[in-house]
């Protein structure tokens, strides 16, 4: 099986992340901050330790400020609906997921900033949609659809001299890029566990610069204060409540630390080099290359031919990404709105020889087909 879905989530996790998760079930199972005993105790400990290696990789020197949640999409959630105000209005990027546009959507004044034919948003067009209302602004870091990249930092910058608060959406670029929170200007930053970071699925990070100005819209128990009905401001539990899911904590610290010591550019260089070449051979058959080959991630369509249908063609061993990947304004800016695209997105683990075999599955496609 050649796995090129890396995009949606990584198949393959170094093996430390199996292990930790393994042990904490089998000699942990503490449910943190319930209690004193030594298992609480050490779920407490797990979670710090996530944390700490989180916010090495983030460039951050208060780790409280960052939380755990069930995946990007909850953080995204937490980070935009705990901002807003009725009468707010909210910046957004063409580029962005469902899981920004939808909870921006929930407001109904939201505007969204124009991208080019290869995915790609100036800053200028932050300019444009942006009033002396607009309290947050919210950008991909790396499109999922087309894998271009995102001048973040002018974006992050543009949003400030409005007043407005600035989210990265981190989810393609974390593990595979430099994502430093004071060098971008991030105010909050998600992304996913179980994609570029490693970890298991159900797992997300959100990290909050100014945890004052962001409302908790999920309350509950914390194991703190528990005297009193309100929600406890303290970080990191304003926003931990209910039973964290700590195995999978345990897993996507091995996996955090398991991208510091190969280095996150060194990881996404590898990625870019196979997806570059990829495309090369793509474009050599006159199939439709998108993006601007930024990162690990080639989305194409073989004209004529249906994005579900062609990646049907390429046989069950190739497992890609047909379809609208849950980013419409994304595919209307690629002139992909009509049907979608393949995405193939490459990994760590991904070699030349997958590169090879995609390459001839698509040869052996576009020769066989009957349209």
């Amino acid at each position: 099986m050649i796995y090129l879905d890396n995009a949606a989530t990584t198949r393959r996790k170094p093996a430390p992340v199996y292990a930790a998760m393994l042990r904490y079930q089998l000699f942990g199972g503490g449910n943190a901050g319930r209690g004193i005993n030594k298992l609480s105790i050490g779920g407490v400990r797990t979670i710090i330790s996530a944390q700490e290696a989180a916010a090495e990789l983030f460039g951050i020197k208060n780790e409280s400020n960052i939380i755990f949640t069930q995946n990007a999409t909850y953080a995204l959630n937490m980070a935009i609906l705990g901002t807003m105000n009725t009468g707010e209005s909210i910046t957004v990027s063409a580029m962005d997921h469902n899981s920004v546009l939808r909870p921006a959507a929930l407001y109904g004044k939201y505007s969204a900033a124009a991208a080019d034919r290869n995915g790609y948003v100036s800053p200028r067009e932050f300019r444009r949609t942006m009033t002396n209302k607009t309290t947050l602004a919210v950008c991909t870091h790396v499109s999922n659809v087309c894998g271009t990249k995102q001048p973040v930092e002018d974006i992050a910058r543009t949003a400030h001299n409005y007043g407005a608060l600035f989210l990265l959406d981190a989810s393609q670029s974390a593990g595979a890029a430099s994502v430093n929170a004071d060098e971008i200007g991030a105010d909050m930053i998600a992304c996913p566990g179980h994609k570029g970071l490693m970890g298991p699925m159900g797992t997300g990070i959100l990290y909050i610069k100014d945890p004052e100005k962001l409302r908790a819209v999920i309350v509950g128990g914390t194991g703190s204060e528990s005297e009193s009905i309100y929600q406890p401001e303290g970080m990191p539990d304003k926003f931990h409540s209910g039973t964290m899911n700590i195995p999978a904590i345990a897993g996507l610290r091995e996996g955090i630390r398991f991208v510091l010591r190969e280095g996150a550019e060194n990881i996404g260089e590898h990625e870019k080099r196979l997806a570059d070449e990829l495309r090369e051979n793509l474009l050599n058959m006159n199939a439709e290359v998108y993006g601007r080959a930024d990162s690990g991630i080639t989305a194409f369509n073989i004209k004529g031919v249906e994005s579900s249908d062609c990646a049907e063609l390429l046989g069950s061993n190739i497992i890609v990404r047909a379809g609208y990947h849950c980013a419409p304004l994304a595919h209307k800016a690629l002139g992909t709105d009509n049907g979608g695209c393949v995405r193939a997105s490459f990994g760590y683990f991904n070699t030349k020889k997958d590169v090879i075999k995609m390459t001839d599955a698509v040869y052996k496609a576009i020769k066989n087909r009957k349209f």
